[in-house]
């Protein structure tokens, strides 16, 4: 008898911390729940997002060159990207203001650096499970 797996959500990184990155991508990819992607200079985030169609981006807000606002607007952009849920990652809010905001500042989902595991993967299945947030 063969038993279909679920198949793993895609998710696509966009930090300028290579190794913050790198471990996100390597605690994902450990659940077994995942396949992830990173991509560490914001001017290749739109090209690397269009091959690999992920199904939620998680996107630095604070970056040299470009923040993630403008990364955000590009992606936004490209049609078959226009409906990705993007959740921001970001060191300038602290846990207590995402908490105390359910997890949502300015309408958008953010997780507060540095990120724990449960919260990053509670934000992915909460936002894949309403993309229209």
């Amino acid at each position: 008898m063969h038993i279909m797996k679920a198949a793993k959500r895609r998710v696509l990184i966009i930090d300028d911390e290579v190794a913050a990155a790198r471990l996100l991508k390597l605690n994902l990819h450990h659940t077994g729940r995942y396949t992830a992607e990173t991509v560490n200079n914001p001017a290749q985030a739109v090209a690397v997002a269009r091959e690999f169609l992920p199904d939620v981006i998680l996107l630095d807000l604070m970056m040299p060159e470009m923040d993630g606002g403008e990364v955000a607007a590009q992606l936004r952009a490209v049609p078959a990207l226009k409906d990705t849920p993007i959740v921001f990652l970001t060191a300038a809010a602290t846990k207590s203001e995402v908490a105390s905001n359910s997890g949502f500042i300015g309408g958008l989902p953010f997780i507060a650096k540095p990120t724990r595991m449960s919260e990053v993967v509670k934000c992915i299945e909460k936002v894949c499970a309403n993309p229209g947030n």
